[in-house]
């Protein structure tokens, strides 16, 4: 039996016979904010004899996934990679489907994602999408506003680099000249976002491909050699025992 479902019977147990009670809080050893770069989807669909896109699906499909079962081990914040920008220099075509696959999900997934209580938040550059896209995001952060079962923050057009500089041009412009690393942070594409404690990387990659650079300064890193698309609910546990094995010093002993 998996953590994640051994948490949730627990759950159901504690609910049997008795009034509604408010969530219970997170187990200390399990991490609150959890970031998944989700690489692969190309590497599984031509593994296939697929189209690219095919692969992209795919990994949609585990996205949802994952998001339950994220949901139900009592993470709180969710960040996923879903299109960084240098992905833009990827073939016109792959680039022009996934623009339509964000539109698709959004359509279909974000009703489903409401019902459970999901908020989904975008970060990024966002002002470069396309007014199609934009609107549907607009309706999707909108609508989930008032969930709070898990906050799924979805970067989209986002690189690291070019947060840290956006932010620094209006941190420049504005901050005052005693202001230090809590007020940068406010700058950043997602100020409310908790520092991941747990950075997941797919397909057997080892680097962060500037994703969450402020962010991720003293995050745990875990490397699964799974495929995006493969990768489910039991690797997610398998990732999440990792962390709760591993003793945080924060640069001290």
């Amino acid at each position: 039996m998996t953590l994640r479902t051994r948490l949730r019977t627990a759950r159901t147990l504690l609910r049997v016979g008795a009034r509604p009670q408010p969530a219970l809080p997170p187990r200390p050893e399990l991490p609150t904010s959890v970031a998944i770069i989700m690489d692969g989807n190309g590497r599984w669909a031509r593994s296939r004899g697929l189209p690219v896109g095919a692969g992209h699906r795919a990994g949609a499909r585990a996205l949802k996934r994952v998001v339950r079962a994220a949901g139900d081990a009592g993470v709180q914040d969710l960040t996923v990679f879903s299109f960084s920008t240098e992905n833009w220099g990827r073939p016109r075509g792959e680039v022009e489907d996934l623009m339509g696959l964000f539109c698709e999900l959004i359509d279909r997934e974000v009703p489903e994602l409401h019902a459970e209580r999901v908020r989904i938040r975008f970060i990024g550059r966002l002002h470069d999408l396309d007014d199609e896209l934009l609107g549907k995001i607009a309706g999707a952060e909108a609508l989930t506003a008032g969930n709070e079962r898990l906050r799924l923050f979805i970067a989209m057009n986002y690189g690291g680099r070019a947060e840290i500089l956006d932010a620094a041009r209006r941190f420049a412009a504005e901050a005052g000249p005693d202001a230090g690393e809590a007020e940068f942070g406010r700058y950043l594409y997602g100020p409310d976002l908790r520092d991941p404690e747990l950075i997941i990387r797919t397909s057997g990659e080892q680097r962060l491909s500037n994703f969450l650079l402020w962010q991720s300064a003293y995050s745990e890193l875990h490397f699964s050699p799974k495929l995006w698309p493969d990768f489910g609910p039991e690797d997610l546990d398998a990732a999440l025992r990792d962390y709760a094995g591993r003793q945080r010093r924060f640069g001290g002993r």
